[in-house]
């Protein structure tokens, strides 16, 4: 038996300051542009505010790209256009910035961090810093094994944990989160699936760079196999985890509840850290409310993991690379956001109330200094 206790999070996480946010859309209210004229970029501002806790929202000035990498072994069955065990090739490229989400990064002046968390590759070759978590060296194939230790998964998801808390600790103030792995989409497809009781062509999707229908195939019975595997064990989710998921998955769903706790709001990147997102609104309820969906990758899995947290993506490009690049392109979204709610400028009548109103406050407090004296 693990002796995390995964229930912890229900109570230590609560939601947004409803109250902030009423006060956020009052003030949206006075101000000169119309409410609803600016769309969906009204209610992220309240949002905002809502997870900053403050009226006016504040700029979004140290977010950060968190990914956590890993291989999976059920790749070596064909189900990824990738060769099995290479993503450390990839790593090796977002550290280069040789990727797309290097690039756009770069752009927006935007750290990135990776967290290896069960790459198959010798750790040597990795920065001690991206190596320091790692749990495991590759992931055992879910449609016919556990791809942890119930032990191995405890320190996983205590890895993602810690490293939620050295974000928060350091002052970043929004994480794009995503993924760096091979045949990752397959174990979130499992997730997926089993926690939405769906059968596995459902949430099979063709991955980032697009399987042809033979891979799909072998995907699709890689899922329902590893499915028969799954649901034995919904109602433990760290042994859920340990079943399907794999180090990295394990450890996103850590970070993400540990963001919820620190209050610190999270883009959720693709279908990886959609399912995650799945795993961790099972363990605490509230937790969704601190996540956004940056964008729709048109993986089915991702899909119906989003629609049942009710969480609407921000922009629809098409983007399968993962790694967080489609997450990224929606942080200026939510800039653009925070800009427009809090330097917006009043309406002239509610300015002049504003004034008076200030006015009589400062009288009355004079009148009270006189009376005292």
């Amino acid at each position: 038996m693990s002796a995390l206790n995964l229930d912890d999070f229900t109570d230590l996480i609560e939601r947004p300051d409803s109250g902030v946010r009423r006060d956020a859309e009052a003030r949206r209210e006075r101000q000169v542009v119309p409410p609803g004229s600016l769309g969906r970029l009204d209610e992220l501002g309240e949002w905002l505010a809502a997870a900053q806790s403050a009226v006016p929202v504040r700029p979004v000035a140290r977010p950060r790209v968190v990914l956590f990498a890993g291989d999976h072994k059920v790749a070596e069955l064909g189900v990824s256009a990738r060769a099995a065990g290479s993503a450390g090739d990839l790593v090796r490229e977002v550290l280069a910035g040789g990727r797309p989400v290097s690039v756009l990064a770069r752009r927006l002046d935007v750290p990135v961090r990776v967290v290896d968390m069960a790459l198959d590759c010798d750790a040597d070759g990795l920065p001690a810093e991206v190596v320091r978590h790692r749990v495991r060296r590759g992931g055992g194939r879910i449609d016919v094994e556990d791809a942890l230790t119930l032990q191995e998964a405890e320190a996983a998801f205590r890895a993602g944990v810690a490293v939620a808390d050295e974000e928060a600790d350091s002052g970043t103030d929004l994480v794009v989160l995503g993924d760096v792995s091979v045949g990752g989409t397959t174990a979130a497809g499992v997730l997926v699936a089993a926690l939405c009781g769906t059968d596995a062509s459902v949430v099979t999707g063709r991955g980032g760079l697009a399987i042809d229908d033979l891979a799909w195939m072998r995907k699709c019975a890689a899922i329902r196999d590893a499915l028969r595997r799954a649901r034995p064990v919904l109602g433990d989710q760290l042994q859920l985890l340990a079943a399907v998921g794999g180090a990295d998955l394990t450890a996103m769903t850590g970070f993400l509840l540990q963001s919820a706790v620190r209050k610190m709001p999270v883009i959720l990147d693709g279908v990886v850290a959609a399912a995650c997102a799945l795993v961790g609104q099972r363990i605490a309820f509230r937790a969704p409310d601190w996540w956004l969906a940056g964008h729709d990758s048109g993986e089915p899995g991702q899909a119906k993991a989003l629609d049942r947290m009710a969480l609407e993506p921000l922009l629809t490009q098409g983007l399968t690379v993962g790694e967080g690049a489609g997450g990224l392109l929606a942080l200026p979204l939510v800039r653009a956001a925070a800009a427009l709610a809090a330097e917006l400028p009043v309406t002239a009548e509610e300015a002049e109330a504003e004034t008076e109103t200030e006015a009589e406050t400062e009288a009355a407090a004079e009148t009270e200094v006189t009376e005292g004296a």
